[in-house]
């Protein structure tokens, strides 16, 4: 444990902020399945809801430094052609 308050303060923080990325993480993860077996079962239309859901969801990692914005970039990329291609 810290001996400075400061440095204590940064510590709870720390656990604070990992829980919060950790469920992020999760959630982007998730939604990211949703899409891969709608694509699987070639239901365009389950596909292209949950996509919109994903884009957003990491849109919103990204721009908290959650997830590297070029990661997001070719993860969108990549999912939204396998979409079209349905």
């Amino acid at each position: 444990m810290a001996n400075i308050a400061s440095a204590a303060k940064r510590a709870r923080q720390a656990t604070r902020i990992t829980e919060r990325n950790r469920a992020l993480k999760t959630q982007v993860k998730t939604i990211r399945k949703q899409v891969i077996t709608a694509i699987e079962a070639k239901d365009k239309t389950a596909a292209t809801t949950s996509l919109n859901s994903f884009k957003s969801m990491v849109d919103k990692a990204s721009k908290t430094n959650v997830i590297h914005r070029n990661a997001a970039a070719r993860t969108k990329s990549s999912l939204a052609k396998q979409v079209s291609a349905i």
